[in-house]
């Protein structure tokens, strides 16, 4: 093969791996607003205004006669003393984000408080430690073009996970590209809450990033303005590995997920059962799918606590890219 053909393939695979490596996912499906219309009609004519009444005469009061007191005021029932709060002021949609489109409006169900992050550790669903090899791939015909590694770590209910993905062999060559997420946080009887999560690129960090006040109900990207945070809320990375904790995995689930650019709600459809054969072997997974402009879709290992076997991303010009599970190890206490 030419000397120039192989340049011309290599430059090609590393521009498409710096779109997969470089986390940009947007998969909100949320519709267009409508068009406002507006029609001027004529003012309705004034309604005739009633004649005033003439006032009634008080009948002369006596000179020895005593002024009335005023009625004493009617005050409330004292209840269990309760004060109702009003929401806090601004925009209350999380899911709008500086320069992003709007997303549906936050419900009171999904804004209401989540679990203080100081009560008992919740028993893990997850083992205390575990890691997870990927093979990347360019489209599904197994050519390789980089290799990710997801590693987590569970202790005294605060949990830890990473992920990092660098290319490999030609592309490696002609750009080498290693990205890391990192996501931090607490264990709670709903699962995963994420405290901290950030991307590095090469060893640097970034300005994506996401930062969750579950006491305030805040989450703040990139250190913006603090956005209202909703019940379940995960980061790019956590979101991965929370499945096992819902109740209804296998539903058409809505998901918060903060990326590390923008904080927005996400649909989650599920495809049904699916068994695949991977360098890892062969599972019985659950297949779901975030569809929009950019679609990814999850392979989560049923005999494996819904740990995700496989990704695959679609970007908006077409190219695929798929990371296939080549090694689990998990830590047996």
């Amino acid at each position: 093969m030419p000397f120039a053909l192989i340049i011309a393939i290599a430059a090609s695979l590393g521009v498409h791996a710096l779109v997969l490596f470089v986390p940009d996912i947007d998969l909100s499906t949320a519709p267009a607003p409508p068009p406002l219309t507006a029609e001027l009609l004529p003012l309705p004519k004034p309604l005739p205004q009633p004649k005033p009444k003439p006032k009634a005469r008080l009948a002369p009061r006596h000179p020895l006669a005593k002024p009335r007191a005023p009625p004493a005021p009617i005050l409330p029932q004292e209840s269990d003393g309760a004060v109702p709060s009003l929401p806090p002021a601004g925009d209350l949609s999380p899911e709008r984000a500086a320069g992003d489109s709007a997303a549906p409006p936050v419900t009171a169900e999904e804004a209401s408080p989540a679990p203080a992050g100081d009560a008992a550790p919740a028993e893990s669903r997850l083992p205390s430690h575990g890691m997870i090899r990927f093979r990347v791939d360019r489209g599904d015909r197994g050519f390789e073009i980089g290799r990710a590694t997801h590693d987590w770590e569970i202790v005294d209910g605060a949990y830890r996970i990473t992920s990092v993905t660098e290319t490999t062999g030609l592309v490696a060559l002609f750009k080498g590209v290693r990205i890391e997420l990192e996501s931090r946080g607490r264990l709670t009887a709903d699962g995963l809450q994420p405290e901290h999560f950030q991307i590095r690129r090469d060893g640097h960090a970034t300005n994506e990033r996401a930062e969750f006040d579950w006491a305030r109900m805040q989450v703040s990207i990139a250190g913006g303005v603090p956005l209202v945070l909703n019940v379940g809320a995960q980061d790019l990375l956590s979101f991965h590995y929370q499945f096992g904790f819902l109740p209804h995995p296998a539903a058409n689930n809505r998901m918060p997920i903060a990326t590390g650019k923008k904080y927005e709600t996400y649909q989650l459809e599920s495809l049904g059962d699916e068994e695949i054969e991977i360098p890892a072997g062969t599972f019985r997974t659950l297949h779901l799918r975030a569809p929009g402009d950019n679609t990814t879709e999850l392979w989560l290992a049923y005999d494996y606590l819904l740990l995700p076997v496989k990704i695959r991303h679609i970007d908006r010009n077409g190219d695929g890219f798929v990371q296939v599970a080549t090694e689990i190890q998990l830590s047996k206490d």
